[in-house]
């Protein structure tokens, strides 16, 4: 157990700038306190440990902070500034300006504390897939980039010696780190001119970095999304692909594969339904994962590290999910164009602990002590409606804010989930404050003593007329015809059963004391003429039937 916890934070930003929230519980119907002044700014992004705040200002500057203090550590001025990225510890700053020139270098990596550019490069485009250029392990001791045909590697310690390590891949298009730690990387090539598809792994050691540590190739692959555990011992890889030749789906393809460091699983994910791979997430241990597949409706199933399965989650409108960092609750959602629904499962006894619904959710994640789970529904990609809602970790809704403005971004502050106390302990202590204050309560109040050893009859209900069980639905049917307002006259001695079965006209005839009336329309012209035609009709066969009798 921690000896001190650290405190939960949220960062919060709006058209006109960023700000800082204590973490929850809140007070009741209060607005959470600013622990920053807002601040204008274009974006902002946490260090991976949390030890450090990001903000930039479009086309202008760069600013880190530290997130003890919420203090300036460092102001950089970058005219042409498109991106930036902090290092996972925040010892390095990657930024990117707009150059004129391949003589121009426009990618730069720099020392936070003493504001010095280690190391430099031009880059043509920028794109989602490639940034951040240089790659870090967690601790920061392995960094490196992809670049045509090959992978580059740096000495951290000192980037002035440029790239020290180089691993040939050719038609190279992606390569993911392998974080924690980096002893790893994987490669992708992707699908071209009758050739498979492919992904490599190799070590992050100078002596084996030429050498493939596991490999994987695959037909109809445009795309991957790389996925590394937790030891860097295993790897999950989403392809897909623009088309489905199948035509089962608008979206394409979608395949989940799975490579092993030590090669003992090279294949595919054994999924039993038919459809794309909605999420996939590793435990915080990385000894299992979870996957959300499958047509609508979706399903979710947990897979220990030889990909046989655990657990099911059931089956639902979901294409969400998200464990939380002690690794005992997850939930399954359906967020984007699916209804909301979510449901909380405590992995540790394999159950249902809970379901809610946040329509609308852009943004969701846990927040680093595990007991709380935030959505927000944000700008651009909804433009009304943009909120937060903070819920337990059994799906209870705890706070709930909505803003009138736009709001960009609701992000928990990082921090290790090992500082932090288990739920098992949190709920142990507040059940023991429960019971103390239920004692008190009973010792103080000698009426409620007394009351208590009484007996009591269980289910005791107060005598009266009996009601058949459909009058429940009479007088719902009675609140939507009189608006809420009991009828009086001859209807209330109507039995309801007689009530239930009448129609809404007759039931508006009933609400005088007059006697009923039929109030019968005048007939048409035409109705009139064939009553009087059928009339005299009968009257010429009763005729005839007369003159018979009396021959």
């Amino acid at each position: 157990m921690a000896s001190q916890q650290p405190a939960l934070s949220i960062l919060v930003r709006e058209p006109d700038g960023f700000t800082v929230w204590p973490g929850p519980p809140y007070p009741p119907g209060s607005n959470p306190p600013q622990k920053l002044p807002k601040t204008a700014c274009s974006a902002t992004t946490f260090s991976s440990d949390g030890s450090r705040l990001l903000v930039t200002v479009a086309s202008t500057s760069a600013t880190v902070y530290d997130c003890s203090s919420l203090s300036v550590i460092r102001s950089f001025d970058l005219p042409g500034l498109t991106a930036a990225a902090l290092s996972p510890t925040g010892s390095y700053l990657q930024t990117f300006q707009k150059s004129s020139s391949p003589q121009v270098k426009n990618v730069t990596v720099w020392h936070v504390d003493t504001a010095t550019a280690l190391y430099q490069h031009y880059q043509k485009n920028l794109s989602k897939a490639t940034w951040p250029m240089v790659q870090f392990s967690a601790d920061e001791s392995v960094a490196c980039r992809m670049q045509t045909n090959e992978m580059q590697f740096f000495d951290t310690k000192d980037f002035t010696k440029g790239i020290v390590h180089k691993v040939r891949f050719p038609s190279i298009a992606a390569m993911q780190l392998a974080s924690d730690p980096g002893s790893h990387v994987a490669g992708f090539v992707p699908e071209a001119k009758g050739v498979p598809a492919s992904v490599q792994i190799f070590s992050c050691d100078k002596d084996a970095q030429n050498q493939v540590v596991a490999r994987r190739s695959f037909f109809r692959c445009s795309t991957v999304q790389f996925h590394w555990n937790k030891g860097s011992t295993g790897l999950l890889i989403v392809s897909q692909a623009d088309v489905d030749k199948t035509n089962q789906s608008y979206y394409g393809e979608t395949k989940l594969h799975y490579l092993t460091t030590d090669r003992a699983f090279e294949g595919i994910v054994p999924l039993k339904k038919e459809g794309p791979v909605h999420d996939v997430r590793w435990s915080s241990s990385g000894s299992e994962f979870a996957v959300v597949y499958g047509f609508m409706p979706a399903k979710a199933t947990i897979f220990n590290k030889k990909c046989n399965p655990l657990h099911e989650l059931g089956e639902g409108p979901y294409n969400t999910i998200r464990w939380n960092p002690k690794g005992r609750f997850i939930v399954i959602a359906g967020f984007g164009n699916l209804p909301g629904d979510m449901a909380f499962w405590d992995y540790a006894e394999k159950k249902l602990v809970g379901k809610t619904k946040a329509e609308w959710s852009v943004i969701s994640e846990w927040s680093p002590d595990g007991r709380h789970f935030m959505t927000a529904t944000t700008a651009p990609r909804l433009q009304i409606d943009n909120g937060i809602k903070i819920f337990d970790h059994n799906g209870s809704l705890q706070f709930k804010k909505m803003f009138e403005n736009k709001l960009y971004q609701a992000d928990w502050k990082p921090e290790a989930p090992e500082r932090f106390d288990d739920i098992a302990e949190l709920t142990t202590s507040l059940s023991n404050i429960k019971i103390e204050d239920t004692k008190k309560q009973g010792q103080g109040s000698k009426s409620a003593q007394t009351s208590s050893k009484a007996p009591v009859t269980i289910g005791a209900k107060p005598a009266g007329a009996y009601r058949p069980p459909q009058s429940k639905h009479t007088a719902a049917l009675q609140d939507k015809l009189f608006g809420g307002l009991a009828p009086t006259g001859s209807v209330s001695s109507v039995q309801p059963a007689f009530i239930s079965f009448c129609c809404m006209p007759f039931l508006a005839l009933c609400t005088t004391n007059q006697p009923l009336k039929w109030n019968r329309p005048e007939m048409s012209k035409t109705a009139l003429r064939n009553k009087k035609r059928r009339e005299k009709q009968k009257e010429k066969k009763a005729g005839e039937g007369s003159s018979a009798d009396d021959s």
